[in-house]
């Protein structure tokens, strides 16, 4: 034990453990300087070890204390996916409610949200926190595509790099690229979708991202590639593209972009595009009724890993998109992907730790980077949230597919 537990731990201990008994999905078995103590039945069943005390005050601030303290070793599980698992459907019943009583009092709650301003620079800082930790770092965690979303596992057997080449595939054949298209892509990434779909389908590809590490690896990627004269890397922000396009790529950054600027997001993608222009959008979302409270609500990972980032809702983007003049045509959900993906890149990370504590990054931000990863596989496989891949259409497409009966 790090220290004697206080008069507030004890208090904290004792509340948390009786808030357990509410647990009847799962199983959380609890071990810790008084003994051993079983919540729930069932499974999945999981052990946790608390190390020190002061982990079950740290608890009121919910996930973003449950993170906290396993990223600084005050506690320990055999399984974290399950352990995530457990909590979130207990907590789903309460959570419900909560989903409607801050969907009722919306209104009221966005009017002073509404007085925040753009800024750039702060958007800009909000995503260079989290992908300038270093290309060697991701390098470590992601397949060599170095490709940081949603893969599609066409067959169980498949490995990460193909499951990627798989999606960024299935993207560029829903917008049907050719050798005659220019494509803008917002959110760069490491420049695998720009080089994928010049190499493979010809195009032109301009592409932009405000992440300093990301826009140097890309630029050398396209270069190493010999792709100079298709490929554009750009660093700039969204909003400051200018130009016309036959077709869009987005792949999982709205999740950066602050609900506040979603309709500027979506105004700017159909001011880049042609009047039959098409946009492939791929987007993390949440449920459609849990989008009120999640805009207000500071959780884990927009504390932790993704500040300034807001899940938005299949229904948010249609409505932002539409007041643009964007058609949703297309919607495939991808979501049961993502937590296969999510557990290849925890085991990559589990496998190379010594190679990330020799970055100097430090144990407190591996293990922050395990809890992240374990917390999402978590909400992937409980369908709390999920990854659609939605096509967006400008109002002089037509489907060049003919009608059926």
């Amino acid at each position: 034990m790090a220290r004697p537990p206080s008069a507030l731990d004890l208090a904290a201990r004792a509340a948390a453990l009786r808030l357990g008994r509410a647990i009847t999905l799962g199983t959380i078995v609890v071990r810790d300087w008084g003994g051993q103590h079983r919540l729930g039945s069932g499974e999945p069943a999981v052990a946790v070890t608390v190390r020190d005390p002061r982990t079950y005050a740290a608890l009121c601030r919910g996930s973003i204390g449950l993170g906290d303290t396993y990223a600084r070793g005050w506690w320990d599980c055999d399984e974290l996916t399950d352990l995530v698992r457990v909590l979130d459907r207990n907590l789903s019943g309460p959570r419900r409610l909560l989903d409607r009583v801050v969907a009722s009092a919306a209104p009221i709650l966005d009017a002073p949200s509404r007085l925040r301003r753009p800024d750039k620079a702060r958007d800009r800082a909000n995503v260079r926190a989290h992908y300038d930790v270093g290309n060697d770092f991701f390098s470590v965690i992601l397949d060599p595509t170095m490709t940081y979303s949603c893969a599609l596992f066409e067959r169980p057997a498949m490995s990460l790099e193909d499951a990627q080449v798989a999606k960024l595939d299935r993207i560029c054949r829903t917008l049907a690229l050719s050798e005659n298209d220019h494509v803008v892509e917002i959110g760069t990434g490491w420049g695998s979708f720009a080089v994928h779909a010049a190499s493979r389908y010809g195009c032109r590809v301009t592409t932009t991202t405000v992440s300093a590490a990301q826009h140097d690896h890309a630029r050398k990627r396209v270069a190493d590639a010999a792709l100079t004269d298709r490929v554009t890397v750009l660093d700039a922000d969204y909003r400051d593209l200018t130009g016309t396009y036959d077709k869009l790529a987005s792949i999982e950054m709205i999740e950066a972009v602050d609900w506040r600027d979603h309709d500027a997001f979506f105004a700017r993608c159909a001011s880049l595009l042609r009047p039959d222009g098409l946009a492939a959008v791929q987007a993390i979302v949440i449920a459609d009724e849990s989008f009120e409270r999640a805009k207000h609500h500071d959780d884990f990972i927009r504390r932790s890993i993704f500040p300034g980032g807001c899940l938005p809702s299949v229904t948010s983007i249609a409505r932002s998109a539409s007041g643009a003049g964007l058609r949703l045509v297309g919607l495939r959900d991808v979501g049961r992907h993502y937590a296969e993906t999510l557990r290849r890149w925890r085991s990559n990370l589990q496998a190379h730790e010594d190679a990330v504590d020799a970055m100097g990054l430090g144990r407190e931000f591996r293990r922050r980077w395990h809890f992240y990863l374990a917390y999402c596989e978590a909400a992937f496989l409980e369908r709390h949230i999920s990854d659609v891949q939605l096509l967006l259409a400008m109002p002089g497409w037509r489907d060049p597919l003919p009608a059926t009966a």
